[in-house]
């Protein structure tokens, strides 16, 4: 037996286990067995498929689910659609006090549900007692407060209908929370499937709900596998789609609900990266690591698994990593002892073990854990590699383990480009004491998240949520509120009218009225600040009115859209630019296009058989809006939310980038400036395909772009048939979002089209805005499309 003397010297912890008899009892007292949960109460269907519920410590059996059917859930999202007239139309507090109800006994009840979650997920109770658990009730006090300000907070915008909700297996009830808390506070409700790995704590969740008193189908739980999930979101009675899990799975359910109307939100995969710099403090970058990596068994989609170590420390900082490692205690999850528990299942074993062993192969060093692991169970010994490549697997794919990948770098500059070098964007971390050095990076780095000298802080006020394949949409704080809301006005829009599609012929027009006055005009496209013949050579005759023809313009192919797409990438100095500096072009801008007043006046009149006055109608609202998204572009601000812990959490209004813009042929100089200004005003740069039947307009516009210092590349034209050269955007991967106006077939294309890199779009589903009425035309809406929130967590005081 060791002494207090020897304790003292090698801190060794002895075994701490938790008691989990309460458990076992309410497991036994169910017959191990679960079926759904449905307008408010629990059933079994007959002669339903069972999946196993195991216990990842040790491979023992803990409970059986059914497995749903699309019959299970049709009779949830009847439930649902049921209860959603009533729940929605009570009073923010009413709901408030549910949600905060939910909150207190979620609270009582946090030893229990803190053992379930460990036994069902193989996670240390430790962190299950600490984080989890204390984090469900946060996010559900949290969104009492927004149900109680829902009203006046959110104007203009109502709850979105029926929704169907995804979550993995990696934080189970806290994936549950992050999802139900909003919705409920917005005012929706909720058909929700939780992973078949880990199903057992939404059951005790549901038990608490209807303990609380839950009106009968504000929330149901349909157990199930990847069919069930995917049954859910293919109902046509769910509105909003919101899933957590795999960037592939992500991509089959953009897919899958494309041209729905539904709304959807996706947080999916990441590699993120720990970047650390020389003047980092060194032991606390490690302990870093530590809840990067090998918390919850790297099983974390904002895990920080590349390490991006500056090359002066870099030996010195893997040897204390290293010495770091062996102290860290792997085994029974329920010893309170424990730093790192079993992996979710023997299928995941085997996929990190071959992502390993690939790593290995392609001459990474290995450094892990020398303890041995339990002989029963799941485990992966925690550890790291050295001496890899960028573009190594280790460092590009999603391992979910306890594996992280370290590289070095010199300047910062290339830390940044290393961080970026992957198509994943959910978070990051930089360590730095130079607060200037780490904020700018924070800045640098294409992620949702970024932590500085902290990692894996999360916080119902703060939003989270990722960049590029991980995703789009934010979950918590107010951004995260506005995925379950709608837009009245969207809402208010009529329903789509069937027209012909508009297909440019490139053949001479023939017999027919002609009119030739004047010069003959050509409307080339416009790429890069410059006029460049289609690629492809064609263009097309553009009718006016009367049928009469009034010009020409070129028919875009792929070749124009990628050297479009290069241009506005090489624009990026534009984003870089403060609102001031883009607002004093805009404003220049406008001064510009009011000076052409009278000929775009009577070419509006010639294109689309408009009367003077409308033409004058429609320029003076394109004129007054070009001035407002001016006077927005250094007033659309972010915001420091309030976390529960001691951070300054800056959430920061960023440009996507590069944006694809599809205008309508409706009002084609107001719908063109309505669609551009609020994008470029906030720092993207478009690639704009104008209306195909009026697109002589957008050649006067672009003229005015020349006298305006709008930079090259910043707004690029390019004319031909809409969905052709769409469907070429939504395809390639340097456009990081697109908004569509056009036909609900090419709204359905777009969002299928986009699966790729899962850009994030905004279409119309053939339902047309009155441009002319400044509630549908612009506003916030439109700015808040145009960006997307990063969190920098800093933290300050002791």
């Amino acid at each position: 037996m060791s002494s207090i003397k020897d304790i003292l010297s090698t801190m060794e912890y002895g075994p701490s286990p938790e008691a989990n008899g309460d458990v076992v009892a309410w497991l036994d007292a169910h017959g191990r067995s679960f079926g759904h949960f449905i307008d408010g109460r629990f059933v079994k269907p007959k002669g339903a498929r069972q999946i196993v519920v195991s216990n990842p410590s040790d491979g023992s059996q803990l409970a059986e689910i059914a497995c749903g059917t699309a019959e299970d859930v049709d009779a949830a999202v009847k439930a649902a659609r049921a209860a959603f007239g009533k729940w929605s139309k009570l009073s923010g507090h009413e709901r408030a006090k549910y949600l905060y109800a939910i909150a207190r006994h979620v609270q009582k009840r946090s030893r229990f549900l803190a053992v379930l979650e460990t036994m069902d997920n193989g996670k240390p109770v430790r962190e299950t007692r600490d984080i989890d658990i204390p984090l469900v009730a946060r996010h559900f006090y949290h969104h009492a407060g927004w149900a109680e300000m829902v009203e006046d907070e959110f104007r203009g915008f109502s709850p979105v209908g029926v929704c169907g909700q995804v979550i993995p297996w990696n934080f189970p009830l806290l994936m549950l929370a992050w999802k139900i808390a909003p919705a409920l506070a917005a005012g929706n409700t909720v058909v929700l499937k939780p992973a078949d790995l880990t199903p057992l704590t939404a059951v005790a969740f549901a038990e608490i709900c209807h303990e609380v008193g839950l009106p009968a189908g504000v929330v149901n739980i349909v157990q199930g596998d990847g069919a069930t999930g995917a049954a859910i979101c293919g109902h046509e009675g769910v509105d909003k789609v919101a899933f957590t899990g795999s960037t592939q799975v992500g991509r089959v359910i953009r897919e899958q609900i494309a041209g729905s109307g539904k709304k959807l939100s996706l947080e999916l995969g990441g590699k993120s990266p720990f970047i650390v710099f020389e003047d980092a403090d060194i032991d606390a970058a490690v302990e870093g690591v530590v809840d990067a990596i090998w918390f919850n068994q790297g099983e974390v989609c904002c895990a920080g698994s590349r390490l991006i170590v500056q090359e002066g420390i870099a030996e010195r900082f893997h040897a204390k990593l290293k010495a770091r490692l062996e102290t860290l205690r792997v085994g029974d999850p329920l010893d309170k002892s424990t730093d790192v528990g079993a992996i979710v299942s023997p299928v995941q074993v085997e996929r990190i073990s071959a992502l390993v062993a690939k790593g290995v192969e392609e001459g990474g060093q290995l450094w892990q854990a020398s303890a041995p692991l339990p002989e029963k169970g799941n485990y992966i010994a925690p550890g790291f590699f050295t001496d890899v490549e960028a573009a190594a697997t280790v460092c590009q794919v999603e391992i979910f383990g306890p594996i992280a990948a370290s590289m070095t770098f010199r300047t910062p500059d290339e830390a940044a480009a290393l961080a970026n070098n992957s198509r994943y964007g959910l978070a990051a971390s930089v360590w730095s004491e130079n607060i200037n050095v780490a904020l700018d990076l924070a800045a640098r780095v294409k992620a949702g998240v970024v932590w500085i000298n902290c990692t894996n802080m999360l916080d119902a006020g703060a939003g989270f949520g990722g960049y590029r394949e991980s995703g789009f949409g934010r979950e918590g704080a107010r951004e995260g509120l506005y995925e379950y809301l709608a837009a009245d006005w969207e809402k208010k829009l009529s329903a789509p009218k069937a027209s012909e599609a508009f297909v440019p012929a490139a053949s001479p027009a023939g017999e027919g009225k002609v009119l030739v006055e004047g010069i003959d005009r050509t409307m080339k496209n416009y790429i890069g600040g410059k006029q460049a013949r289609p690629d492809g050579g064609y263009v097309y005759s553009v009718a006016g009115k009367g049928g009469v023809l009034i010009g020409q313009a070129g028919i875009g192919n792929r070749k124009d859209i990628r050297n479009a797409v290069e241009a506005a990438a090489k624009a990026g100095g534009w984003g870089g630019a403060t609102g001031h500096n883009r607002a004093q072009v805009l404003y220049y801008l406008g001064e510009n296009l009011e000076a052409r007043r009278a000929g775009m006046e009577a070419h509006l009149c010639e294109s689309t058989g408009m009367s003077a006055k409308k033409a004058a109608e429609e320029f003076d609202t394109a004129l007054r809006r070009i001035f407002y998204y001016a006077a927005q572009a250094d007033k659309f601000d972010g915001a420091v939310h309030s976390t529960q812990s001691r951070h300054v959490t800056l959430a920061m209004n960023e440009p996507f980038g590069v944006m694809g813009i599809a205008c309508p042929d409706e009002a084609p100089l107001l719908s063109l400036v309505s669609l551009v200004l609020p994008a470029i005003a906030m720092g993207n740069r478009v690639v704009v395909v104008p209306s195909a039947r009026h697109p002589l307009i957008a050649g006067d516009f672009y003229q005015v772009l020349d006298t305006s210092d709008v930079p090259g590349g910043v707004v690029n034209i390019v004319t031909g048939e809409r969905d052709l050269l769409v469907k070429t955007l939504a395809e390639h991967d340097e456009v990081a979002a697109l908004w569509y106006f056009g036909s609900a077939e090419g709204s359905a294309l777009v969002e299928k089209a986009s699966a790729g890199n899962l850009k994030a779009t905004w279409v119309n589903n053939g339902r047309m805005p009155n441009w002319l009425d400044d509630a549908e035309g612009r506003g916030r809406d439109y700015l808040r499309r145009a960006v997307q929130v990063k969190n920098i967590w800093v933290p300050y005081g002791a």
